[in-house]
């Protein structure tokens, strides 16, 4: 009987104090399985600006089962690490930070769970070590968008880290979508799943590079992939507040009708109702804005990732 292959992707970027740290920790977690499995790592590197291609060449050297894809420049952590899993030609693939905030020990037990027929075993991480205010704000906006999306409400607390079987992997890699949110496409697509949860611990060495913009964006994208709620908001608002200027006109006049001489209306009303809604109106053009960027995107079908080189394929 032929041996099945599992693949392990690993997005890098600047991670050159975790990376063969992360490598050989895999080597001796799928050491348990090599009786069952051939197994590949394959780490693609987002353009780093320190030695972890250097580091990974090297390891690719001494082991080719160990694998490289080095980017021409930094696609983003959204279209880099999706690129990388459709690369992966394993029966499953597995994904993974390279921080060690995705805990590689969590592997084997995915791999248990697909050997019981589960097509995506998935790891959620209920609680976490980092940062506890950004912990929350996380956590609040997957509730959020989970509550918002309008078919199969998105995956609480979920990353993307996890194994996928290869029919999964086939379905991504027809997707014609060049920035795809892998963390939605796995509650729409409908595979059978089961949830892993564990602590998220803090990260191993070096800088976290994510930002409020990245955070932003991803958000953002979640919701302009999955959910139509902010437009249906906005007209909702529109008509709501409209409805509250005209009550609030009406009552002005007959207040100025009935107390003619007593009562000055002034300008204070009137600047604070322009303010208003001229706040309101900006915030949900931004909206449409953000939808349309959206489109824009998709409609310039850029490429996911242009390599550099690759090692060992």
């Amino acid at each position: 009987m032929l041996k099945k292959t599992i693949s392990i992707v690993i997005p890098a970027y600047n991670e050159e104090d975790n990376i063969i740290v992360m490598i050989n920790r895999l080597k001796a977690i799928m050491a348990g399985f090599e009786d069952r499995y051939y197994y590949e790592i394959i780490t693609i590197d987002n353009c780093s600006a320190d030695r972890t291609v250097e580091l990974v060449k090297k390891e690719c050297e001494k082991d080719n089962r160990v694998k490289l894809i080095a980017n021409a420049k930094n696609f983003g952590w959204v279209r880099s690490p999706y690129y990388g899993l459709v690369q992966a030609k394993g029966d499953a693939v597995a994904i993974l930070a390279a921080d060690f905030q995705d805990p590689p020990e969590l592997i084997a037990e995915f791999i248990r769970k697909w050997e019981e027929g589960y097509s995506m075993v998935l790891g959620i991480k209920n609680q976490s070590k980092e940062n506890t205010l950004m912990f929350a704000l996380r956590k609040f906006f997957y509730r959020v968008l989970s509550s918002a999306c309008d078919g199969e409400p998105t995956i609480k607390n979920f990353t993307g880290f996890g194994l996928y079987d290869q029919k999964f992997i086939s379905v991504l890699r027809d997707i014609d979508d060049p920035y795809p949110y892998l963390r939605g496409l796995v509650s729409e697509l409908g595979f059978n799943r089961w949830e892993v949860p564990f602590v998220q611990p803090q990260r191993a060495a070096g800088k976290s590079d994510s930002s409020f913009y990245k955070l932003y964006d991803m958000a953002m994208l979640g919701f302009t992939s999955h959910s139509k709620l902010p437009l249906r908001l906005s007209a909702f608002v529109g008509f709501f507040s409209a409805m509250v200027s005209f009550l609030f006109a009406l009552g002005y006049l007959i207040y100025k009708l009935i107390f003619w001489y007593e009562f000055s209306v002034g300008i204070a009303p009137m600047v604070i109702g322009i303010f208003f809604f001229s706040s309101v109106q900006l915030f949900f053009i931004g909206v449409i804005g953000e939808y349309i960027g959206a489109i824009h995107t998709q409609i310039r079908k850029r490429p996911l990732v242009i390599e550099k080189e690759r090692i060992n394929f």
